[in-house]
C-alpha cells in the first residue's frame, strides 16, 4: 500500500486511494481557457497537493471535498514541495465511514487524552474555577474527543483539539515547576477552555471547514460566551469569571491575530505563548516530515513564510 507520506518527487505512475481534503476550481490563461482542479489529497499519513488539468464539468461536480478517490499520476517538485500531476482519477465513495479511514488522527488515543486532561481539571483548587471548567468540559466531552483544533496548519486531524490541549497542559506543568508564582488554577482552566469554541467554529473531524457561526463570530468570542453562560447557570459571578474570560479573549496574543484584548495577566501571557509554541512545533514537524535530511521545506505562510532546514546530523 502506498502512503502519501512516503511519496517523493520523481515517483512516476503511482496509484493510491485517498480522501479529497480540498478541491478548488480554476481556469487556465490564454485563448483556449480550460478548467482545472487544485486538489489536496489526504490519507492517514499526510497530505499532497495535486492538479487535475482539463477538468470536465462532471469531474468538477464529482471530485469535491470529502470524496474518496483512486488516483494515478506522477509526483513532481514544485516550489520546494511535492505535487502530483493527476493522470487518472476515479470516484470511490462519499460515505463518511469510508472517508474516516483516510483521516489522520492524534498519535495518542482520545480516551487517554481525555483522562490526562481530567487529571489537570481535578487539580484545580478554586471551587468556582473548577465548577465552570469541569462543567463545560463534561458538557462537550463527546465533541472534544474527536474534533480537530483547526481546518489546516496545525492539529487539523481527528482528536487534534484534545491532543493540543493535553500537550499545552504538560508544558504548563513544567513551567509551574520553574515559576511557582504562576496561578496553576488559572493556567490549567484557561488551557482547557481556550479553544472550546472550536467545536462550534468547525464542522467536524472529517474535512473540517468553518461553519457560518464560526466565520461570523469566531471561537474566541464563542468560548467567551460559553464561560459567561455557564457561570450564570451555576450562579457564579465575580473575579474568577472575568479572569477566565480575559484569558480566552487574549490567548492569541495580539489584536492582529484575532484577540480583542492583549494579555494583562501573567497566566494569560503564558497561555498565549504555550499555544503558539505547540502550534508552531506541529507546523514545523509536518513540513519537515516530507523532506529529506539536507533539504529545506517549502515556505510556510503561517510561520512568516519561512523555509526550514532538516539537518543531516
Amino acid at each position: 500500500m502506498i502512503n502519501i507520506k512516503d511519496l517523493k518527487a520523481g515517483d512516476a505512475n503511482v496509484t493510491f486511494t485517498c480522501l479529497i481534503n480540498r478541491a478548488i476550481v480554476g481556469k487556465t490563461s490564454g485563448a483556449n481557457r480550460t478548467n482545472y482542479i487544485t486538489l489536496t489529497l489526504q490519507d492517514a499519513t499526510g497530505t499532497l497537493d495535486a492538479k487535475l488539468w482539463s477538468a470536465t464539468d462532471e469531474q468538477i461536480a464529482t471530485f469535491v471535498g470529502g470524496a474518496v478517490v483512486r488516483v494515478t499520476g506522477d509526483v513532481i517538485k514544485y516550489n520546494l514541495d511535492r505535487q502530483m500531476k493527476v493522470a487518472k482519477i476515479a470516484f470511490v465513495s462519499d460515505d463518511e465511514n469510508e472517508a474516516i479511514k483516510y483521516v489522520e488522527s492524534a498519535p495518542i488515543s482520545s480516551d487517554i487524552l481525555i483522562q490526562e486532561v481530567e487529571k489537570y481539571i481535578g487539580n484545580i483548587k478554586n471551587n468556582n474555577i473548577f465548577l465552570i471548567t469541569s462543567k463545560l468540559f463534561n458538557d462537550n466531552i463527546d465533541k472534544l474527543k474527536i474534533y480537530p483544533a483547526a481546518s489546516k496548519n496545525h492539529h487539523e486531524f481527528v482528536s487534534g483539539l484534545i491532543y493540543h490541549t493535553a500537550t499545552m497542559l504538560e508544558i504548563a506543568k513544567s513551567l509551574i515547576a520553574i515559576y511557582p508564582q504562576l496561578n496553576s488554577d488559572l493556567l490549567y482552566a484557561g488551557i482547557v477552555l481556550h479553544d472550546l469554541g472550536k467545536i462550534i467554529e468547525l464542522s467536524g473531524p472529517i474535512v473540517p471547514e468553518y461553519t457560518a457561526e464560526g466565520r461570523l463570530v469566531g471561537h474566541i468570542s464563542i468560548t467567551n460566551c460559553m464561560i459567561k453562560s455557564k457561570a450564570e447557570e451555576l450562579g457564579i459571578e465575580g473575579e474568577e469569571v472575568y479572569l477566565l474570560q480575559h484569558i480566552i479573549l487574549s490567548h492569541h496574543g495580539k489584536q492582529e491575530f484575532g484577540s480583542p484584548v492583549l494579555p494583562q495577566l501573567k497566566e494569560a501571557e503564558i497561555i498565549s505563548l504555550i499555544d503558539n509554541i505547540d502550534a508552531r512545533m506541529i507546523m514545523m514537524d509536518k513540513a519537515l516530515d516530507v523532506v529529506e535530511p539536507g533539504e529545506f521545506t517549502k515556505r510556510i505562510f503561517s510561520l512568516e513564510n519561512r523555509s526550514f532546514y532538516k539537518p543531516k546530523i
